[in-house]
């Protein structure tokens, strides 16, 4: 599987609900090896150009599929912390998200799981979550942090562009 880089618009629609978990299951693997192979802590299904809910994480304590999520409740309180994307090479910034979320997802299986998740885990589960809704991190920075890194961003989508034309 090949990672969709910035300007994709894949990245920008609202993916679909998954009702075939037969197809999830399918690629689990591949989906999995996709993600180490690039170093990511999680991979959402638009990055490698699939329009479905569904993303894959791993926040120390294993790999885990997360199938049409929701965030049920969330903290008042947000952290700041450094982020980075498998879709945006080579970009970090810090984000402000939730300290934590209580989510309900299904697995691979169709199986419905209800966590409530901190840190870390709680990060990375919003981070990919919003990749469902076609929203990237970068769109949660202020505009000074954002002007900083435009021309960065706009090498990113230019090399895209190079690659699509090969």
């Amino acid at each position: 599987m090949k990672v969709r880089i910035l300007g994709d618009p894949i990245l920008r629609k609202k993916a679909q609900p998954v009702n075939d978990f037969a197809q999830v299951r399918a690629i689990l693997e591949e989906f999995k090896m996709t993600m180490y192979a690039e170093d990511g802590v999680g991979l959402a299904a638009p990055q490698v150009g699939l329009s479905l809910r569904f993303f894959g994480m791993d926040d120390g304590s294993g790999f885990k599929m997360v199938v049409n999520p929701e965030i049920i409740e969330h903290s008042d309180e947000k952290e700041l912390g450094e982020e980075g994307c498998l879709s945006i090479p080579g970009v970090f910034a810090d984000v402000w998200r939730f300290k934590w979320v209580r989510v309900r997802y299904q697995d691979e299986h169709g199986t419905y799981h209800e966590e409530l998740l901190e840190g870390y885990p709680a990060r990375i589960f919003q981070h990919e979550y919003d990749h469902l809704d076609g929203v990237l991190f970068i769109d949660h920075l202020d505009t000074k942090t954002r002007t900083a890194l435009s021309q960065q961003l706009k090498k990113i989508m230019e090399e895209r562009k190079r690659e699509m034309t090969k």
